[in-house]
């Protein structure tokens, strides 16, 4: 029960897997008992995966500054991990600066936990995307009356916010029935892709819809910043697939709502489906035309490249983030992007290349 929940899934060790170890260590010891407790044999790997509970539910008496540091040990991220050397190092101002004496000198000040702006990103933000993934849904085909689309949206969030595999297939389920008046075939093939995308979003289900940022951010011309926006994800896969779908979805919704492909330098030409198509008639007219537009396939591969490999990256060299941001806004360049959204890109990529470098101090 001390593996962290990267091991789970198949990934090999890795430093951060040891700060976890010692962070389930250090609730264990400081609460009396361990986190996973009590859990049935079978539900172990899944609590596991969704972290530890918060040490301040069990000892209200610590400093918080000693129990942000335990949490951070354990968060179920591990590039959200601190190092080990910085680990230790926050362990020793936690218990120098706040002495059991002070903490019992303000009560209240223990009693609160910690508004860490990062938890409650973490908290919140899949909560965001299930409802603007439904209502998205809902809405790019006409088909849901006004209020049935704000049910949908609120059962997403909701489910989201309580049981984040729902509040996945309640979002994804959005636009099935809009597409169905449409096209039977499109309506048949959409279940089967966002039956499979659920599959391989069941571990992560609270970040399976990360992909809708794409197009989110494909009509600001700032496509090039989805691979750091979709590393919450774990795993190396997951977040590839995040980022080349995030591309691919842009793309659907800009052709559905008849508006400019999402790369600059994208072919023109649409993919028209007539409802009396079949699914593999569908299928092959989509593969066919994604295949003939190199920029747009060729930039849902780099992404999903970039995606993939930015954790590995940033651990090699504290300039890896920088290296990765240049070579995307520079392809932002060639492929035609404009002048404010290259300048809003290379922005992004260079806040993200200074806080990196600044957790490596």
């Amino acid at each position: 029960a001390y593996i962290a929940p990267e091991r789970l899934q198949g990934a090999e060790a890795t430093p951060e897997s040891d700060v976890w170890a010692v962070g389930v260590l250090l609730w264990e010891a400081l609460a009396g008992r361990h986190p996973f407790w009590g859990v049935p044999l079978q539900e172990v790997a899944r609590a596991i995966e969704a972290g530890a509970p918060p040490l301040i539910a069990e000892r209200r008496d610590l400093p918080r500054r000693l129990v942000a540091v335990v949490d951070g040990a354990l968060a179920p991220n591990p590039e959200r991990r601190p190092r080990a050397s910085a680990l230790a190092s926050d362990l020793r101002s936690a218990i120098r600066k706040d002495a059991p004496r002070q903490a019992r000198n303000h009560p209240q000040a223990t009693a609160v936990p910690a508004t860490d702006p990062r938890e409650l990103g973490r908290r919140f933000a899949p909560v965001g995307l299930a409802a603007v993934s439904a209502a998205l849904g809902a809405t790019l085909l006409p088909f849901w009356p006004p209020a049935l689309v704000v049910a949908i949206t609120l059962v997403a969030a909701l489910a989201a916010w309580r049981m984040p595999r729902v509040g996945l297939a309640v979002a994804l389920a959005a636009p099935l029935f809009p597409l169905g008046n449409a096209a039977e075939g499109a309506a048949i093939l959409y279940g089967l892709l966002a039956l499979g995308w659920i599959a391989v979003s069941w571990q992560d289900a609270r970040w399976g819809l990360l992909f809708v940022t794409g197009p989110l951010l494909a009509p600001l011309g700032l496509l090039a910043l989805v691979p750091l926006v979709v590393q919450p994800v774990r795993g190396i896969v997951r977040r590839a697939a995040q980022a080349v779908v995030a591309v691919l979805a842009a793309a659907v919704v800009a052709g559905v709502a008849g508006d400019d492909l999402p790369l600059p330098g994208a072919l023109a030409k649409g993919f028209a489906i007539s409802p009396q198509d079949s699914v593999r008639e569908i299928a092959a007219g989509l593969w066919q035309t994604a295949l003939l537009d190199p920029v747009l396939l060729g930039g849902a591969v780099a992404l999903g490249l970039a995606a993939a490999a930015l954790p590995w990256i940033r651990r090699q060299s504290g300039y890896g983030v920088l290296a990765v941001g240049i070579a995307l806004t520079a392809g932002s360049v060639v492929v035609g992007a404009g002048f404010a959204g290259t300048l809003l890109v290379a922005l992004g990529w260079a806040i993200a290349a200074a806080i990196s470098a600044g957790t490596r101090q």
